[in-house]
């Protein structure tokens, strides 16, 4: 009983050190960066201060805001197509090591390609607009979501397939009860490292050429010697980052604690 109420006292500490750590690390490399600065006299078209920078990202928030919709509707599309198709070649491949076979040597080439390369051909295929940032996204974030898919649906345990199976279900029921359920982690690991990548994705495509986003308001900054633009850009998409990547970790909290849920009631009324 000791044991069971201490429980939650050190799941909480643990919890808290988890959120502290990280925050004290951050603000002591933020508090020595300003004070070099500071101490040193960097001008600020060099290394602006994180006070200036922050105070930039705020007061010109409209500026930003206006340019961070092209960028998010790039990365929220790119990453989702990367999802929709990524998951069922992922599926196909577990169940047809013909096609596996086949498509195997295509997604690495795909994924090893340089896509700094490849976007100059988009904006000559596709034009300025929308559709090659959301290609290049669809491209970086394509092969984490495939391959951490396949290593999730490939590892369930074989002796749960043939015990389903043996009790009349059919292989799409032994997929949705028991080869997806248990495949779940690693599919979103696969989507947290997806969506990361995705963010760099639109960024390359805004790089090489874009009329909006982010990526455009850094190209033209870094044109006019505006670095403390160019560390304010970064500074938005950063945040964009973490709240894409907590948004697919609270997301699969929320996925797997459901499935547990509905795993429970299952085995308590047989599937």
């Amino acid at each position: 009983m000791a044991a069971d109420s201490a429980r939650p006292s050190g799941d909480g500490t643990s919890r808290a050190v988890a959120w502290v750590a990280p925050t004290v690390a951050t603000l002591a490399c933020l508090l020595v960066w300003e004070a070099a600065v500071r101490w040193f006299g960097v001008p600020i078209y060099l290394l602006p201060a994180p006070s200036g920078i922050v105070y930039k990202m705020f007061a010109d928030y409209r500026i930003f805001y206006v340019q961070a919709i092209p960028t998010l509707s790039a990365i929220l599309i790119g990453f989702g197509m990367a999802v929709a198709i990524g998951v069922p070649i992922a599926t196909f491949m577990v169940y047809s090591p013909l096609f596996r076979h086949s498509v195997e040597a295509l997604l690495i080439t795909a994924q090893v390609l340089p896509k700094v390369a490849l976007a100059p051909l988009f904006i000559v295929w596709f034009g300025f607009g929308l559709l090659p940032k959301v290609l290049m996204t669809f491209l970086i974030a394509f092969f984490p979501v495939v391959i951490d898919s396949v290593i999730g649906l490939a590892s369930v345990r074989p002796e749960s397939l043939m015990l389903v199976r043996s009790m009349g279900a059919s292989r799409w029921k032994a997929f949705w009860k028991i080869r997806l359920p248990y495949a779940l982690p690693s599919m979103f690991g696969g989507f947290k490292v997806a969506i990361t990548f995705a963010v760099v994705g639109t960024l390359v495509a805004e790089f090489v050429g874009s009329d909006s986003g982010l990526g455009y308001v850094l190209v033209v900054a870094r044109g006019d010697l505006d670095t403390l633009t160019v560390f304010a850009a970064i500074g938005w998409l950063v945040v964009i980052g973490f709240f894409f990547y907590y948004a697919v970790e609270l997301l699969e909290k929320f996925v797997l604690r459901n499935r547990g849920r509905s795993r429970a009631h299952e085995l308590g009324a047989g599937l």
